[in-house]
């Protein structure tokens, strides 16, 4: 008889779960390319800077004062510029919507009042704090003509005079003009390097902002060894103004008052009491010929000036009733 066949064992196909999906391999210009999975490593959360100013004025601005804005926007490499805005009651909820609208997180609104008066207000967004400053002793790069020049949209050196560590309201003042005006480091119209300096000094309670460029002397070779700041030299650039703060707010553009200059005297009283001396200026030269000829020889001869010419006298008196009046 011949052999037994070996009976083949029937095995059943396993059912394949459709809920679940195998990844398709990635194809590449070689060739499929299998998932390799690979386990990252959690590393810790590095901060970065993504400070954006918004810059920006009102209406009916004088072509000086926004000049100056325009300065101050070629050297901040991480602002953006934004059409002008009304200076109404409403001006702080137009500002904020807008700083939201731009991605912003602060602003520098440029404020125009009378086409004489400029005010700054630098706000924090949309939490606050913010301050006002009334903008004096203003001279833009195209007047003053200086020699130094700088790259655009390198990082600056701020430096602060010692007088920020006094007063609480000092220091929040640096700390807004070190967010403000610090370019943040790889910020993608930002050159990685600095040559040039800010320098904020205070002088009689004003902030007075002057702007330097580093420069090294070309017989030297270009990298200056560690310690060699003296061969270094500052050439000023521009612009120059100087600030006076007069209030804090708690809020952007508006909120609880934190801090109020007591020495702040407002343009207008200035200009009041200017309009007040020269009135009476006027008036007691008038006068200088409505008075008597005798009451100034009673004067002589009582101050014992009878040398002294009438016309000489009466100017002295005056000038005396010009401010004593």
């Amino acid at each position: 008889m011949g052999k037994k066949r070996k009976h083949t064992e029937i095995i059943e196909p396993t059912k394949k779960d459709d809920s679940v999906t195998e990844e398709r391999p990635k194809r590449t210009l070689l060739g499929w390319k299998d998932k390799i999975e690979i386990k990252e490593t959690e590393a810790p959360g590095v901060f970065r800077n993504k400070e954006k100013v918004l810059v920006t004025c009102s209406r009916r601005i004088n072509f000086r004062y926004r000049h100056l804005m325009l300065n101050v926007v070629s050297l901040l490499p991480h602002c953006k510029k934004d059409n002008k805005v009304e200076a109404k009651s409403s001006k702080g909820a137009t500002l904020n919507e807008l700083v939201e609208l731009k991605s912003c997180s602060s602003c520098l609104f440029f404020e125009c009042r009378k086409h004489k008066d400029l005010y700054l207000w630098m706000a924090k967004s949309p939490n606050g704090p913010s301050v006002k400053f009334l903008v004096n002793a203003v001279h833009t790069m195209e007047e003053l003509k200086l020699t130094g020049n700088h790259l655009k949209a390198s990082r600056p050196l701020l430096t602060f005079s010692s007088n920020f560590g006094k007063d609480a309201h000092w220091k929040l003042i640096k700390e807004m003009i070190i967010q403000i005006f610090g370019t943040p480091k790889e910020h993608r119209k930002s050159k990685p390097y600095h040559d040039h300096v800010f320098v904020f000094s205070i002088v009689d309670d004003h902030i007075w902002f002057r702007n330097y460029q580093i420069t090294v002397p070309h017989n030297e070779s270009d990298k200056v060894a560690r310690g060699g700041l003296d061969k270094m030299t500052l050439v000023e650039v521009g612009p120059r103004f100087c600030l006076n703060p007069i209030k804090i707010f708690g809020g952007s553009f508006g909120g609880p008052t934190l801090y109020e200059n007591p020495f702040y005297v407002s343009p207008n009283q200035v200009r009041k009491v200017l309009s007040f001396l020269l009135h009476f200026e006027r008036k007691s030269l008038c006068s200088i010929c409505i008075v008597d000829k005798i009451v100034l020889k009673t004067l002589m001869d009582s101050l014992g000036t009878s040398r002294m010419s009438l016309d000489m006298l009466g100017y002295v008196v005056g000038t005396i009733f010009c401010y004593f009046y």
